[in-house]
């Protein structure tokens, strides 16, 4: 279904979400078929085994930030901090709300959708995102693809940045992964746990942004990328078609 485009002349606040963002790193021009054509990519198919793993863990960390108390894995990985308490939590986990931020110069909406906040001692945020999968050898955050994992995260601190909090450079991957190795199922999926340590860097958020402004406003769309699946689809299909 097409649904309303980016108007260079509505001077209304356009939001533009982490998601989003992402795409454009990825795609220019599937980018610009979205946001500004108003013609969005197929749908993805749900993970429901992930969303009951975010679940369970967001109702975990809840029972400790209830009692202001550090949760085990923190103990575990020394990480001198508890979960978060704030009366805006439950919004910014939502993905139709998150947090956001009004970025002037281009009118966007920033926003996004986080998993979990800790707080220092010395009242720096930490930004806490969880993963889950299920793979053999060592869970970390060196493949290519995995870059998109580093941005949601500097996404995250910046948009906590522009809302006023200290925020820690550090960010941390909760990261599940489901075990195969076991001798039987016995209803019940087993994982490792690892927590994982990154150190953001926002500074190219806001010249993205810039950017992104400027293909929405420019008179042509950008050219189709030739790794991206979706644009060597449509060049295939059209050259079927003729």
């Amino acid at each position: 279904m097409k649904r309303k485009g980016f108007d260079p002349q509505d001077t209304k606040p356009f939001k533009l979400s982490r998601s989003k963002i992402e795409l454009f790193c990825e795609c220019p021009f599937c980018f610009y078929l979205d946001r500004k054509l108003g013609v969005a990519q197929p749908g993805g198919f749900p993970f429901n085994l992930n969303s009951a793993v975010d679940h369970l863990l967001k109702k975990e960390f809840d029972f400790y930030r209830a009692k202001s108390e550090v949760h085990p894995l923190m103990i575990k990985h020394k990480i001198d901090a508890i979960p978060f308490q704030h009366e805006k939590l439950d919004e910014w986990r939502k993905n139709q709300k998150g947090i956001s931020y009004l970025h002037e110069p281009t009118r966007f909406l920033v926003a996004g959708a986080i998993d979990d906040v800790w707080i220092t001692p010395s009242g720096e945020l930490i930004i806490v995102d969880y993963k889950a999968t299920s793979k053999a050898g060592e869970i970390n955050l060196d493949a290519d693809w995995q870059i998109s994992y580093k941005r949601q995260m500097e996404i995250y601190q910046w948009l906590f940045r522009m809302n006023g909090f200290a925020v820690s450079p550090t960010g941390y991957f909760v990261y599940c992964n489901g075990k195969k190795d076991v001798p039987t199922f016995d209803e019940c999926l087993k994982f490792e746990i690892s927590v994982i340590h990154y150190l953001g860097d926002d500074s190219w958020i806001e010249p993205k942004l810039l950017e992104i402004h400027a293909v929405l406003t420019a008179s042509q769309p950008p050219e189709p990328n030739p790794t991206c699946s979706l644009c060597s689809y449509r060049l295939a299909a059209n050259g079927v078609l003729g």
